[in-house]
């Protein structure tokens, strides 16, 4: 009976766009334009990224390590950008809020370049698992993840690394810009534990609705990445890849552990990012079409 109501409802469906394509007061330009301005069904965006998610899983290992490498060295233009702006501006009293549109840049850089970041697979690869679950789709899930988490921290690790080692100046102070990020990272630092989990569940729900947006966007998509990237830094929300940075350049520079970088904000902002991204949008997104599959 439910199969039978869902194979009703996408006839119809089809039917309805077969009467719009069809009609005969629209002209074929006119029929065109109406096209290109009519929102994208729940249903048609739920397809085009679970497309997207299963050409994702069958994706070669090397191919996603060395996107995911090139993501994590991209996403670090974040903090330099962020940095670049904190020491521009050190006296306004909206100092932080500037600040904070620079730390959209990276997110920029590596969306649209189609690079591998973490935080977006919380959603793509998550769908198809949803629609259609096997332990062999499961299996796919977790090596994706794994490749690209460690390959975005590896390419994190080494952006800090550099940036610390070729910036000193003469008297083996760092650069000023430097200096700046090293402050931004010392503050992003302070939150830790259960209150860095916490603050990266809206992160990780942001990020998945930037993703399931950016089908609808139609050319607005730098606007709709720049918008909800800059709200991630200015509401003080944790973000695992791009905090990454920040903590590896405290890790470089002695004022932090290993150890404290990866239990105390890696760990609890993995977990936040993955329970916005997925257990809450990806349920969400899921919830609003599968009667409809």
């Amino acid at each position: 009976m439910e199969e039978q109501r869902r194979a009703e409802q996408k006839a119809e469906r089809e039917n309805a766009e077969r009467e719009i394509e069809s009609g005969s007061t629209l002209t074929r330009k006119e029929r065109r334009r109406a096209s290109e301005h009519s929102r994208l069904s729940a249903l048609t965006v739920y397809a085009i990224i679970a497309r997207e998610g299963e050409e994702e899983l069958r994706r070669p290992t090397s191919s996603l390590w060395w996107s995911g490498i090139a993501a994590g060295i991209g996403i670090s233009t974040s903090v330099f950008a962020q940095g670049l702006l904190y020491a521009n501006f050190p006296d306004d009293p909206n100092r932080w809020l500037i600040s904070s549109l620079g730390y959209s840049v990276g997110f920029v850089l590596v969306i649209l370049s189609r690079l591998q970041l973490f935080t977006e697979n919380t959603l793509s690869v998550v769908l198809p698992m949803l629609s259609e679950p096997s332990w062999g789709k499961l299996g796919l899930s977790a090596r994706l993840w794994a490749i690209v988490l460690t390959a975005n921290f590896i390419g994190t690790f080494l952006t800090a690394f550099f940036v610390l080692a070729m910036s000193v100046e003469v008297g083996g102070e760092p650069a000023g810009y430097v200096k700046a990020m090293l402050e931004v990272s010392h503050h992003a630092a302070e939150t830790q534990g259960w209150e860095a989990l916490v603050k990266g569940i809206p992160a990780g729900f942001f990020i998945a609705a930037l993703v399931w947006m950016l089908p609808s966007s139609k050319g607005f998509e730098l606007w709709v990445v720049m918008l909800f990237t800059a709200l991630i830094a200015a509401g003080g929300f944790t973000h695992v890849i791009a905090g990454s940075t920040e903590m590896f350049m405290l890790v470089v520079d002695g004022q932090i552990s290993a150890r404290d970088a990866f239990l105390q904000y890696l760990a609890p902002t993995f977990a936040g990012n993955v329970i916005g991204g997925t257990g809450l949008f990806a349920m969400l997104a899921y919830g609003q079409i599968h009667a409809e599959i």
